[in-house]
């Protein structure tokens, strides 16, 4: 299995985060509609951007095309049914927090030997669960303040996918993960 990460890709996740989650800031009092929308092209960006770095990959490329494909699909669900319940759209928002956290997880484990600071992904991807899961229990709390945790959680995970592109760029530019040799010791 091959995880390759290019540090375009990643800062186009961290860039496309970073945008949702001002746009939802700046307008706290949107729609529903509204919000179903900006989430649909957000995971619609994030998708495409995983489907890109898996034609980079050289090797196995399952792992970024499902999440790429889960993106693309959850995106154009959103953007054809726009009038979902928001309780659907919590749901849908959590599943989707949940299954992309534990990706990042999980790439971050295997990361560990590659890439100094992996922390950075795993931090990404536990916040992603921990949002995943809040959305599950507590789906009922008001629209507002969903929407404002839901800007927070878009800016700080776009942030931490920023500072992961700007270690990738710096170090390696793109790395193939299983197939890369580790760093030498500094």
């Amino acid at each position: 299995m091959e995880l390759s990460l290019d540090w375009r890709s990643v800062g186009l996740r961290g860039l496309a985060a970073i945008a949702f989650g001002v746009l939802v800031l700046v307008w706290p009092g949107l729609t529903v509609t509204a919000l179903v929308l900006l989430f649909g092209v957000f995971v619609l960006v994030d998708g495409f951007a995983h489907l890109v770095a898996a034609f980079a990959a050289r090797d196995n490329r399952g792992l970024l095309i499902f999440e790429g494909i889960a993106g693309v699909g959850v995106g154009v669900i959103t953007l054809v049914w726009p009038d979902v319940t928001a309780l659907a759209l919590l749901y849908l928002i959590g599943a989707w927090a949940v299954v992309t956290g534990a990706i990042r997880i999980g790439a971050a484990i295997q990361l560990r030997k590659v890439i100094p600071n992996e922390w950075l992904l795993i931090i990404s991807g536990a916040l992603s669960v921990i949002f995943g899961i809040i959305l599950f229990v507590a789906p009922v709390s008001g629209a507002l303040a969903i929407t404002w945790l839901i800007g927070f959680f878009a800016l700080f995970v776009g942030m931490l996918l920023l500072g992961l592109a700007w270690r990738l760029r710096k170090g390696h530019g793109h790395i193939d993960v299983f197939t890369a040799p580790p760093p030498a010791p500094a």
